[in-house]
């Protein structure tokens, strides 16, 4: 008997995805003759020389096998000595960190641990595209907190969203894709808010390196409630290494390791290696060259797309001018070879689109002439 069934009747949750619109982008990038891209946020700059040869030294040595699940020991207690000195309420012997196949991992292993179908998790608007598509992916629902006009995290407006279906509150700080920090009144308040509801709160923070003015604070300073997932893919620019890492009270990191066993593993192992040799490293040449960059793309374009100035990350978010709508900017930037990202990627709104200012400054100074015909 013949069965007429479909072996590729593909899962609900499956179709229930969308792809990435951000990787569109990047597809259509490699496709053109000479574009300017600012779609993709990974830094230009090279691998620190000590970083690289650490990699290097380490396959030369033999280092290529399976590591513990948890990552490294080296790299850990290096990790766990260097969040110690950052978070003034860190929790002592209580507190734990696993190395993760980049923060994407350590974000699908903490939704994983933490989410139930039906369960709701807050997440800004704008957001990164991944978190979304996550809660979708365990069962759960994303329920968007409004952050326009300021792209700013209040949490006095994220209160009203609070029900018996919240299991946790997502925050991104510094925001991708808007640029925008959580200061140290609005971290509080975020993580007082947590408290009173008996909330988690999912910190992604890796960026944390890139704050222009100022220091990074994360909500873990101010309650225990908080899980930090961070990474070196920016500060080292070894994006493609897939290194992140998930900090969070020991039963709840020992309870983690279990997905990753039976999910990525563990993460390439000369790459741990690689990032431990580089903990240490003071990433202020990086930030500033940054900086530089976060100038010239603001004074370039904000007369004409009201911008609010990034304070941290690589991105600007830019809204359009009234007499544009996202559409026809869109077709009007492929039509120059100019890759931004359209808003609607990252937002249930549609007024703004992403710039990447991970790019030389030629491109950047090409990009800003464009745009500025554009608006014109």
């Amino acid at each position: 008997m013949t069965s007429s069934a479909d072996p590729y009747r593909y899962s609900q949750r499956l179709t229930s995805l969308k792809p990435s619109g951000i990787r569109e982008f990047f597809a259509l990038g490699k496709s053109m003759k000479n574009p300017v891209d600012l779609s993709i946020g990974q830094p230009e700059f090279e691998v620190p020389a000590a970083v690289r040869d650490a990699a290097l030294k380490s396959i030369v040595e033999g280092r290529n096998r399976y590591t513990v699940t948890q990552g490294i020991e080296p790299l850990r207690v290096g990790l766990l000595e260097k969040y110690a000195l950052r978070w003034e309420r860190f929790g002592g012997d209580e507190m734990d960190v696993m190395v993760t196949s980049g923060v994407s991992g350590a974000l699908t292993i903490s939704f994983l641990a933490t989410l139930d179908p039906g369960d709701e998790i807050l997440i800004p608007d704008p957001y990164f595209v991944m978190y979304r598509q996550l809660a979708t992916l365990v069962g759960a629902t994303a329920v968007c907190y409004d952050t326009y006009p300021d792209l700013k995290v209040d949490a006095e407006r994220i209160r009203p969203l609070i029900n018996e279906k919240t299991r946790a509150i997502l925050v991104n700080s510094p925001c991708n894709p808007t640029g925008q920090v959580m200061h140290a009144d609005e971290s509080k308040a975020l993580a007082m808010l947590a408290e009173e509801h008996g909330l988690l709160l999912i910190s992604d923070e890796i960026y944390e390196d890139f704050v222009y003015d100022g220091r990074h604070v994360s909500p873990r300073e101010f309650t225990s409630n908080c899980i930090v997932l961070g990474g070196a893919s920016k500060n080292m620019g070894v994006p493609g290494w897939r290194i992140g890492w998930m900090f969070g009270p020991r039963p709840f990191i020992e309870k983690c390791h279990m997905i990753q066993q039976f999910s990525y593993t563990c993460a390439p192992s000369m790459a741990q290696w690689g990032v431990a040799e580089g903990l240490w490293a003071d990433f202020t040449p990086q930030r500033e060259l940054y900086r530089g960059k976060r100038d010239l793309m603001y004074e370039g374009i904000s007369d004409l797309y009201p911008t609010v100035k990034t304070e941290g990350a690589f991105f600007m978010f830019p809204a359009l001018p009234e007499h544009l709508d996202l559409s026809s900017f869109m077709e009007a930037c492929i039509a120059r070879e100019l890759l931004v990202v359209p808003g609607s990627v990252f937002s249930l709104k549609d007024r703004n689109f992403r710039i990447s200012f991970a790019a030389s400054d030629e491109t950047l100074k090409r990009a800003i002439d464009i745009l500025r015909d554009i608006a014109s």
